[in-house]
C-alpha cells in the first residue's frame, strides 16, 4: 500500500514495551488526555506552539502529537542546526523554524531536489508549494534545503547537523529496496558527533509487524535495529505519543484513522458510505517516540 509520501518519490525510487497511559478524560475524537501540564518548557517554544503562525489544522493535532513534550524529549534547543525530513504539511516547520530563527539556529528541510531529473513532478510541486508557504523570513528565518529522496537518501555535509527529525516516515521506505538503510546512513553521516536522530513512527507493538509494514505500523525493535546498523546508538524511548485505543487492525491500515481517514483502498476514490465514527473515536495512531545519538567517536 502506497501512501502520499511514497507516491511523491516513486519515480525517483525506480530510477535507482507497549506502556498504556491513563485516559480517564479522553479528548474529543478519542484524543488521549495527554501528559499533565508542566512549567519548565522554554517560554519561547511555548509561545510558538500557541502562536498565530500555526495553522488551525495543525493545532488540532496537538492532543495526539504533544509538540512541547516531544520536542523537549528530542532535545530541541536554541542555536541548533535541525533537519526536518520531508516536512509535508509543516507540522514541525511552523514551530521549529521560527524557534531556530529566534534563537540563532538553522532549519533545513530535507526534500526533493527540483533540479534532479529523477525527481517526480509531484515531489517538485510539493517542494515549490512548501517554499512558497514558508517564504516569510521574518517569521520562519532563512530556511535552507537538503536533497532527500528514496533513490538518493538524505544528502548533507558530513558532521553538520545537530538534530534530525524523522517523523512518521520509516514505513514509507520499507517496501523500496535499499531506501531505508541508505536514508539512515545519510543521517549518520550528516549528524555531528553526539547529534540526535529523533523518530516518531506508527507502532505495531505488541502485535507482530506485517511484512514491509504495508499497513503503516512498524515494530519498535525493527526501527532500533536498523538505526544501529547505520551506526546510531539508541538512547531512550518515550510514551508521549502512545494511544492505547489504537487496535491496529483497520481496513485501510493506519490511514483509516485521522487525519487521513481513508475509506477505500489506496488509489481508489473515497467510499461515501464508509462509517468513520469508530475510527474517529480512536483518534490518531499509537506511536513510538525514540531518540538516537551518533557516537562521539568511531
Amino acid at each position: 500500500m502506497i501512501n502520499r509520501r511514497t507516491a511523491l518519490f516513486t519515480a525517483a525510487a525506480s530510477a535507482a514495551a507497549f506502556a498504556v497511559r491513563a485516559q480517564d478524560n479522553p479528548m474529543p475524537h478519542g484524543a488521549p488526555a495527554g501528559p499533565p501540564p508542566q512549567t519548565d518548557y522554554d517560554p519561547a517554544l511555548v509561545a510558538l506552539v500557541n502562536g498565530p503562525q500555526r495553522s488551525e489544522a495543525n493545532k488540532a493535532r496537538d492532543p495526539w502529537r504533544h509538540p512541547l513534550e516531544t520536542l523537549s524529549f528530542w532535545g530541541l534547543q536554541p542555536g541548533l542546526v535541525v533537519a526536518d525530513i520531508d516536512p509535508g504539511g509543516g507540522y514541525w516547520t511552523e514551530i521549529v523554524a521560527p524557534y531556530l530563527a529566534q534563537g540563532g539556529g538553522r532549519y533545513i528541510a530535507g526534500m526533493a531536489d527540483p533540479n534532479d531529473p529523477a525527481a517526480s513532478e509531484g515531489a517538485k510541486r510539493g517542494r515549490a508549494a512548501f517554499e512558497a508557504k514558508y517564504a516569510d523570513k521574518a517569521v520562519y528565518g532563512d530556511i535552507t534545503y537538503a536533497p532527500f529522496s528514496a533513490a538518493g537518501g538524505f544528502i548533507a555535509p558530513a558532521n553538520s547537523i545537530d538534530l534530525i527529525i524523522y517523523s512518521r516516515y520509516v514505513h514509507d521506505l520499507m517496501g523500496i529496496p535499499g531506501a531505508l538503510p541508505r536514508t539512515l546512513g545519510g543521517f549518520d553521516s550528516s549528524l555531528k558527533p553526539g547529534g540526535v536522530l529523533a523518530v516518531e513512527e506508527h507502532r505495531a507493538d505488541p502485535r507482530a509487524m506485517v511484512p514491509n509494514a504495508t499497513d503503516g505500523y512498524v515494530a519498535t525493535d525493527f526501527v532500533i535495529g536498523e538505526a544501529r546498523k547505520a551506526g546510531l546508538m539508541f538512547e531512550k524511548a518515550s510514551e508521549i505519543n502512545a494511544n492505547p485505543k489504537d487496535t491496529k487492525d483497520h481496513p485501510f491500515g493506519v490511514w483509516t484513522l485521522p487525519p487521513t481517514r481513508r475509506s477505500a483502498p489506496g488509489g481508489q476514490p473515497p467510499n461515501p458510505a464508509f462509517d468513520h465514527s469508530k475510527y474517529d473515536a480512536i483518534g490518531e495512531s499509537d506511536r513510538m517516540t525514540l531518540r538516537f545519538k551518533k557516537p562521539l567517536s568511531a
